[in-house]
């Protein structure tokens, strides 16, 4: 019955802009993957570990994102409650075990065990992206660029929210960190188990392409304003160190981030004046006979007659560039290959200069990295918003998907040559360089099942 009744409400228009407010919340606290840096050091300070095993530490953990093929294939098999449970329970396994080993309430565990509880680690956040992105991208299908580049730039903000809220609360103690990577995201994930739901919306109860746009601005704007609060405290140095003003900076973000429930909250106001007014409208005219004019029944039978003879002719044929796939049909596509191909020997450096944040920081003489991890998340933000913003313009003017993606690993591969100055403060720049050059790549994942403009109906 009350799950009859969740469907229910996620084929309303306020229903579908709450699950997506769900999604945000989940992407909120996605991005651990980047959080390594933090906590790096701790790790290999109590395993006496060497920088190449820390390295290896590393590499279980990306592998573990590898992995996130199984919750793709998945998707189309399994609800979305239970790829968000599935995410939770993995992140609470493998951080758990981290935190045990760094708070030392346990003895370091042996070294292909810490492996595979990182690689737990990074396996999590795959279904919970997976399973918020796919489903969102199914109740907004004519959004989808915006979808895209609010859900992930959600994603970029997560570290900071994660790394500025330790330093406030915990003085960036790494296995508070560490309990809140394996405790927050379970308890976010229960939340959206009830709310994120596929449905399909009524045209008549959408509102429409215009009123979809105005609810995507108002989040993206939040999500602006979110960043922005995050940098001034990063640079300001307000949110660190303790006390009432630590305090009163977390309970401020807390409300910043539960605002974008608003939207839903607007748009199941709006729907119920309009049902109000329609259902006044149809008493009025109850009374008034409903006749059709013999041409345009004739219209609508002719425009029928059509459309079933080009469903016809187009049945059997296999899906083409721009419209939506399976995995399997997906996997048979030329262009999905060019594309994981691109991904797999292009965001690799990306990658290892993050894990390498904090030695990095450590090794110019800084003694706190949070910083820079901070920063590098909020720069990444601005990137994968602007990246919903820029598909639109690109499917608008039918430029070729390859422009942006080579555009991004132009700039993706700008920061390396300031690696070996060990000038203070370029690790700030080699962090916000390097993250947006990964502007364009989420774009291309969106666009590759994205109805052209002369398809769109």
């Amino acid at each position: 019955m009350v799950s009859t009744a969740l469907d229910a409400m996620a084929g309303t228009a306020w229903g579908r802009w709450l699950g997506l407010v769900a999604a945000v919340w989940v992407q909120c606290i996605s991005g651990n993957n980047y959080t390594f840096s933090n906590y790096s050091d701790s790790i290999k300070t109590l395993m006496g570990l060497t920088q190449l095993q820390l390295n290896g530490l590393s590499v279980a953990k990306d592998v573990g994102k590898a992995f996130g093929l199984l919750a793709g294939l998945a998707s189309d098999r399994l609800p979305t409650w239970l790829l968000l449970a599935i995410g939770s329970l993995e992140g609470f396994l493998g951080y758990g075990a981290q935190w045990l080993v760094v708070s030392k309430t346990i003895a370091p565990l042996p070294y292909w065990q810490m492996c595979v509880c990182l690689c737990l680690g990074g396996n999590s956040t795959t279904w919970m992206n997976t399973a918020v992105l796919v489903t969102c991208i199914r109740n907004f299908r004519g959004s989808r660029g915006p979808v895209s580049g609010v859900l992930k730039g959600y994603v970029g903000l997560s570290t900071a929210i994660f790394t500025d809220v330790c330093s406030a609360l915990f003085a960036d103690d790494p296995a508070s960190f560490l309990v809140m990577l394996a405790v927050v995201p379970a308890a976010v994930c229960a939340v959206a188990m009830v709310f994120l739901r596929e449905g399909r919306v009524a045209s008549a109860d959408s509102g429409g392409d215009e009123a979809d746009a105005r609810g995507f601005a108002a989040i993206s704007t939040l999500a602006v304003a979110i960043a922005l609060y995050l940098l001034a405290a990063d640079l300001t140095g307000v949110g660190g160190g303790g006390g009432l003003v630590s305090t009163v900076f977390v309970a401020v973000l807390m409300v910043l981030l539960a605002a974008p429930a608003a939207v839903p909250a607007y748009v199941g106001w709006t729907s119920w004046m309009k049902s109000r007014k329609a259902a006044n409208a149809d008493a009025e005219a109850a009374a008034a006979p409903l006749l059709l004019d013999s041409k345009e029944a004739a219209a609508s039978e002719a425009a029928a007659t059509q459309l079933q003879g080009n469903g016809e002719a187009e049945e059997g044929r296999g899906p083409r560039l721009g419209e939506e796939h399976t995995i399997a049909e997906a996997l048979s596509s030329l262009d999905f290959w060019v594309l994981f191909s691109s991904f797999l020997m292009g965001v690799g450096t990306g990658l290892a200069v993050m894990n390498n944040l904090g030695q990095m920081g450590v090794a110019m003489g800084y003694t706190d990295v949070s910083l820079f991890v901070s920063m590098t998340s909020i720069w990444g933000f601005f990137g994968r918003l602007a990246s919903g913003t820029i598909s639109e313009h690109f499917i608008k003017y039918v430029t070729p998907t390859t422009k942006p993606v080579s555009s991004s690993f132009t700039r993706h591969d700008c920061s390396p040559p300031l690696i070996p100055f060990p000038l203070r403060g370029t690790t700030s720049v080699r962090g916000t360089v390097r993250i947006w050059g990964r502007i364009n790549l989420y774009l291309a994942c969106s666009e590759l099942n994205r109805t052209p403009p002369h398809n769109r109906t």
